[in-house]
C-alpha cells in the first residue's frame, strides 16, 4: 500500500511509527529570568561528532526552546525505563516557569560546564551550547510550525555504573526507553546488541 496526506488509506498516520524508534531528548533550559524547564522530545538526535552536536525539534515555541536561546545553554539526560514514568509526568503542560523537576518527583544535579542542571537520577547528560534555532518552513512557504534547536556537547556525563573496564559505555545497561508511534514506547534489550564493522573504505575509523 501507499499512504499520503490526501489518500489517507490508514485511518492513523504511519509517518511516525516508521521514523522510530527515536531516542528521547530528555532538555533541561534556564530562562533568562533563572525559570528551569525540563521537557521530553522525540525529534532528537546526535547530528554530528566533529565537533559533537545534537538537535531537537520542537513543535511551537516552548519553554525548553525559549529558555535554551535565552540562557545559551541546555542539557539532554538520558531516559531511561526506570524512569519513564517521570519522564512522561515532565511532558505535561505547566505554566511558564513552574519546574517539571518538582511535579514529576526529580532531583536536579549540577552540571560541569553549563547551568542548566541535569536530572539527578538519570545515568548520563550531554552538557550543550546553544548554537541555533533554525524554523522549519515546508514546502510552498508558509510560517513554521516546528523549530530545529541545535547546540554543540561541551561536555558528558556518564555513572561510573555503566562504564567498562574497557573504557567503554554499556547503554545498554542503562536501559534506554525509545519513541515509537501512536503511544508507543522501545526499551532496549541489552542482549540484543551485535557490532558490525564497514567494508573496507567504508569510512570505518576509530575516534578519540
Amino acid at each position: 500500500m501507499h499512504y499520503d496526506a490526501e489518500s489517507r488509506t490508514l485511518p492513523h498516520n504511519p509517518f511516525k511509527a516508521l521514523v522510530a524508534p527515536r531516542p528521547i531528548g530528555w532538555v533541561s533550559a534556564l530562562g533568562a529570568g533563572g525559570q528551569l524547564n525540563l521537557s521530553p522530545y522525540s525529534f532528537f538526535n546526535g547530528v554530528a561528532d566533529n565537533p559533537e552536536m545534537v538537535a531537537f525539534s520542537s513543535f511551537g515555541r516552548k519553554d525548553a526552546m525559549t529558555f535554551a536561546e535565552e540562557g545559551g545553554e541546555f542539557v539532554c539526560s538520558f531516559a531511561t525505563l526506570a524512569l519513564k514514568d517521570a519522564m512522561n509526568q515532565t511532558s505535561a503542560p505547566l505554566p511558564r516557569g513552574e519546574s517539571e523537576f518538582g511535579f514529576a518527583g526529580l532531583a536536579t544535579a549540577p552540571s560541569r560546564k553549563v547551568r542548566p542542571p541535569r536530572v539527578a537520577e538519570s545515568p548520563a547528560a550531554i552538557e550543550c551550547k546553544w548554537l541555533q534555532t533554525i524554523p522549519m518552513v515546508p514546502l510552498g512557504g508558509g510560517e513554521a510550525t516546528y523549530f530545529l534547536v541545535i547546540g554543540q556537547v561541551v561536555s558528558l556525563y556518564i555513572d561510573d555504573r555503566f562504564v567498562t573496564p574497557q573504557g567503554r559505555v554499556d547503554t545498554g545497561a542503562m536501559r534506554p526507553i525509545m519513541r515509537g508511534g501512536y503511544f508507543d514506547y522501545f526499551a532496549v534489550d541489552p542482549e540484543s546488541r551485535f557490532e558490525m564493522r564497514r567494508p573496507a573504505g567504508g569510512g570505518d575509523v576509530p575516534r578519540s
